[in-house]
């Protein structure tokens, strides 16, 4: 059963079917050098990691009682889905999380290997890797306790197909955290004509509206590929102070954690074999009325 549940995974994510989508490779190729420039493109991105990152922590901290002074995600493992020049795995590292970073571009991979270089307590805890999602699935099977995939949704060919690989290498009730931007019309004013046209303070043709995803889609989507979805945050990000908040609305940003179905929901080969057992009497007994 697992073997053909492998083969189907080979088929599904054959070259020809990618979550990765080439139009958004080309677009982050050219910034690609630009990742750790505080004040340039990525500057929103720098500033998001005052929420994300304490948002990650804390609900991870409030789902353990294991606490490591100092190293409070110490043991966890992280996988960052899209990690770009890592700028969410180095403080991540820095929590004592063991991170794997992964992000289809090389040149990106590059610039994230060559940073974390700079403090050897990183170079140690996280790793980097040029792949997509769908190709470290086989290798990664329940692997991690935790995936993070920060602004990055918005940007995949195939969302089901995405989510159903996270579920993959997940291990049985680890958390999945997710922000990105929803489709609505404010998103599209803020998100678009705003921050690339008007204010400049993401690169002109980051975002394309069409493929924005709003908070109710994504809880189906993840609802209905074994997830239970237990937060939603509106998140607000103010170009004067260049400074993210919380807020209650969602019409703009907005993070959600998950947390993936335990070994009860998931139908396994062994739960298959002892099904199959506990219904062999039945069917024993059924013969002989």
């Amino acid at each position: 059963q697992l073997s053909l549940f492998r083969l189907t995974v080979k088929r599904l994510f054959s070259a020809s079917h990618s979550s990765v989508d080439s139009k958004e490779m080309k677009k982050f190729q050219l910034l690609a050098h630009k990742w750790w420039d505080e004040e340039g493109e990525y500057s929103a991105l720098h500033s998001m990691n005052d929420i994300r990152v304490p948002f990650i922590r804390d609900t991870l901290l409030n789902m353990s009682s294991n606490y490591h002074l100092g190293n409070p995600l110490s043991g966890v493992k992280i996988l960052d889905v899209g990690c770009g020049g890592g700028l969410l795995s180095e403080p991540l590292g820095r929590l004592g999380a063991s991170v794997t970073g992964i992000d289809p571009l090389e040149d990106n991979i590059r610039t994230a290997d060559q940073h974390k270089s700079f403090d050897p307590v990183l170079a140690k805890r996280i790793q980097y890797k040029s792949s997509s999602l769908e190709e470290i699935v086989e290798e990664c099977m329940e692997t991690f306790d935790v995936i993070v995939a920060s602004e990055v949704v918005e940007h995949v060919a195939d969302l089901e197909m995405f989510i159903k690989c996270c579920s993959q290498v997940l291990k049985p009730e680890g958390s999945l955290f997710i922000t990105t931007i929803n489709k609505t019309q404010l998103s599209y004013v803020l998100g678009i004509v705003v921050a690339e046209k008007i204010i400049g303070i993401v690169p002109e043709g980051t975002h394309e509206w069409e493929k924005f995803v709003p908070p109710e889609e994504l809880e189906r989507l993840l609802e209905s590929n074994g997830f239970s979805v237990k937060t939603v945050n509106g998140m607000l990000y103010n170009p004067l102070s260049g400074s993210w908040s919380w807020m209650e609305s969602t019409s703009i940003n907005y993070a959600m954690h998950a947390v993936k179905s335990g070994a009860q929901g998931q139908s396994s080969p062994a739960d298959a074999l002892s099904e199959l057992e506990s219904e062999q009497p039945l069917a024993a007994a059924g013969t002989t009325v």
